[in-house]
């Protein structure tokens, strides 16, 4: 099968320092990839590299089949390709429904658009607080409010940020609902997560980046029977 996003060689720099070393991924359609790593390990460095807020110093990215590299993160996201970062972003001045309808985005395959009522069906804690403000709600509260303002925009695939850090045991169960059911939806998910558990219960293949480099590349399996792999890069 194809690759729906296609990274090669991709190295990024903040100032002087470079932090990625020519990090190799895919994602191909439908399915679950995890990036696996300490803190600092250049998960979410790798993400923004992709959507073009951090611009890739060298490397390529190809998103169903066209070179995005180095594009604005606005024109990334048109061409379908969804972010969910760390920091959520949301707009903490506007309601939920407004900040879903901030995202809204009507798709250009004809395939069936993310609505309000679908994502509620995900997320019913936001079916309770559709006319709150986002300001007023928990952190894991907004995070679902950012993953599904993501989703109005109708992406073919999503890069999700730590969705699991930070967050209470039962928002965590509803994060990995959300994903599978993103992936029964049809949507790739690029996530970068430390769980192990986490990342277990929702991928099919997994890589790990230590210092900016790709160390380990197979499936989620694997990874979670390699017990030198988990020792050397992602126990803490």
């Amino acid at each position: 099968m194809n690759a729906l996003l296609d990274v090669s060689g991709l190295t990024a720099a903040y100032g002087r320092a470079q932090v990625l070393f020519g990090v190799t991924l895919t994602l191909r359609p439908g399915e679950v990839v995890a990036l696996m790593g300490r803190n600092g390990a250049g998960k979410s460095t790798t993400l923004k590299a992709i959507m073009g807020v951090l611009p890739p110093t060298g490397g390529t990215v190809w998103f169903e089949g066209q070179a995005v590299t180095g594009w604005e993160p606005f024109r990334v996201a048109r061409r379908g390709l969804g972010y969910v970062p760390e920091e959520r972003r949301i707009f903490t001045d506007l309601t939920v429904m407004e900040n879903l309808e901030v995202g809204r985005k009507v798709p250009a395959d004809g395939r069936a658009a993310w609505t309000p009522e679908k994502l509620f069906s995900i997320f019913p804690n936001l079916a309770e607080m559709r006319g709150r403000r986002a300001a007023a709600m928990s952190g894991g509260e907004q995070q679902m409010l950012t993953i599904a303002r993501t989703l109005m925009g109708n992406p073919h695939a999503v890069l999700l940020d730590e969705p699991s850090e930070g967050l209470a045991p039962v928002i965590v169960e509803q994060m990995a609902d959300a994903v599978l059911r993103m992936k029964r939806e049809g949507i790739a998910v690029l996530l970068s997560e430390q769980n192990l558990s986490f990342a277990g219960a929702v991928s099919d293949r997994a890589y790990v980046i230590e210092k900016g480099a790709i160390h380990f590349e197979g499936t989620m399996a694997a990874l979670e029977a390699d017990e030198a792999v988990r020792e050397a890069y992602l126990t803490v």
